[in-house]
């Protein structure tokens, strides 16, 4: 049990910075630790998703080692993108765009640093790679959720301004008033 629990302390971090927000949102009064309450909710969802897109002994999808072109940059000129399209007009086998396609030491056709995809069967890739799309989500997630807060404490700002607190009850309450005395003045 311990374990298990110890295998995946991430997943209970995420667990309690999550609960520890919903409950600081929901029972909250004052409105700067509702908003911090949420930027903890918003941290936990983060964390959740960066855990997602690693995997262990994964690196960073950046072509080296055997999946890395032998001879990028040759004199056929066109570079990275040029070579994989031209050398995928001809047979992989054929060898018809110099050391940027052929066959690697498994006997497996490849163009470009890529395995040829009409060939069945070996691995696709040496390396093993941790998916770089969350951490990038995450990265814009952040600056969003900053400016969000932002706002929304010049807006709690605004409020101390107009009504002298940032307690929520107080708040509705001067609300509740002004609503009763323009309704009776209306009626009188």
């Amino acid at each position: 049990m311990a374990e298990f629990i110890f295998e995946r302390y991430n997943y209970w971090a995420i667990i309690i910075l999550m609960m520890v927000g919903l409950y600081v949102t929901f029972q909250a009064g004052n409105m700067i630790k509702r908003l911090i309450g949420l930027s903890v909710f918003q941290t936990s969802v983060f964390l959740f998703y960066i855990t997602l897109g690693k995997i262990n002994g994964g690196s960073a999808p950046i072509l080296f080692g055997r999946d890395y072109p032998k001879d990028y940059g040759d004199d056929h000129g066109g570079g990275h993108g040029a070579d994989a399209v031209h050398g995928a007009g001809h047979g992989a086998a054929e060898g018809a765009h110099g050391a940027a396609s052929g066959v690697d030491e498994l006997g497996r056709p490849f163009i470009d640093g890529i395995i040829d995809p009409n060939h069945i069967g070996g691995q696709p890739l040496q390396e093993v790679y941790s998916n770089p799309l969350p951490h990038v989500l995450i990265l814009t997630a952040i600056v969003v959720g900053v400016a969000t807060l932002a706002v929304g404490l010049a807006i709690v700002v605004r409020i101390r301004e107009s009504y002298g607190t940032i307690e929520m009850d107080e708040v509705r309450e001067a609300d509740i008033q002004h609503a009763e005395t323009e309704s009776s003045a209306e009626t009188a």
